[in-house]
């Protein structure tokens, strides 16, 4: 298997234990059809009624957003819980832009900064891991960035077939490869190749291949240690990518930084978890307000820890 292939849409796919999937991409593609300005609107306001349905979300959001600003107000923390559930609702409507959107009305609501540091790269023959992290609108940024240059993507397949198929679809546009999350071998060939990789290395993927490392005030944040074993097999550059939405009209800023070259701590995986977790802050940071905060970031714990949720 050296990369992921979606299963091709077949009759099976319309069986009717297919149908809710099926009526919800429909609905997503009709939504992608409207004005951005109705669309935003509809967004913000399906995420409020969503939270307000899902307690627990919103106590995960509170949570994490405590755990990691301690010295933030309770006004101040308010007002970010409040602007990323609109946010999150917001994220729906956004996946649908990025999956049905034409290139000529993408392209209209997108700045891509810093595509000098790619081309650099190119002529190079260097590949990269371009670090994003979950941020809401991070379909869109993937869609932004085939706009200019396809790239690969690590991959987890759904085990809806029927879902997983639009999945992978939308996530294709714009010439883009997917790779299976667990074919370390392919991905380190495609670096070694001069590949650009979309990784995201901020989630709490479990215990296996992991250890812990500060984020934000978090001492103990269970992170990865993946990048390490690709950046050591391929000697790949790490080129953090943001995209950032700035304003209720719908105009987004997607920033490829400067490129950090045999800066990486090599031999030592907590420190690489360190280095990778810097850049996940200042990524988040860019706007707080529009990252995945619903997930339990922090849910693992080194032995003896009681769990901080």
């Amino acid at each position: 298997m050296s990369k992921y292939t979606a299963p091709r849409f077949s009759i099976a796919l319309l069986h009717p234990k297919y149908w809710g999937v099926l009526i919800i991409v429909s609905i997503s593609y009709l939504c992608s059809l409207l004005p951005y300005s109705i669309q935003i609107r509809m967004g913000k306001a399906l995420g409020r009624i969503a939270i307000g349905l899902m307690k627990k979300r919103r106590k995960t959001i509170e949570r994490n957003l405590e755990l990691c600003f301690p010295e933030m107000s309770d006004a101040e923390r308010e007002q970010l819980v409040k602007q990323n559930i609109e946010n999150t609702g917001l994220a729906l409507f956004e996946t649908g832009m990025a999956w049905f959107w034409p290139e000529a009305r993408v392209a209209k609501h997108m700045t891509v900064e810093g595509l000098e540091h790619i081309d650099k790269l190119k002529a190079e023959g260097r590949g990269a891991l371009l670090v994003a992290v979950h941020s809401l609108n991070l379909e869109l940024g993937g869609r932004a960035f085939g706009l200019y240059n396809s790239g690969m993507g690590v991959y987890r397949p759904n085990n809806n077939p029927c879902f997983d198929y639009f999945q992978l679809k939308g996530r294709s546009r714009g010439g883009h490869t997917l790779i299976h999350r667990k074919n370390v071998k392919f991905m380190l060939e495609a670096l070694n190749d001069g590949a650009f990789m979309w990784y995201a290395p901020d989630h709490d993927y479990g215990r296996r291949r992991s250890t812990f490392a500060p984020l934000f005030a978090v001492e103990n944040a269970c992170t990865t240690t993946g990048t390490s074993i690709l950046v050591e097999g391929s000697d790949c550059a790490i080129v953090p990518i943001v995209m950032v939405r700035n304003d209720d009209n719908g105009h987004y800023t997607l920033t490829i930084k400067e490129p950090l070259i045999d800066q990486f701590p090599k031999g030592d995986e907590n420190a690489g978890a360190r280095f990778i977790n810097k850049i996940v802050e200042a990524s988040i940071m860019d706007a707080p307000s529009q990252y995945m905060w619903l997930h339990r970031r922090f849910k693992n714990r080194p032995d003896g820890e009681a769990s901080l949720y």
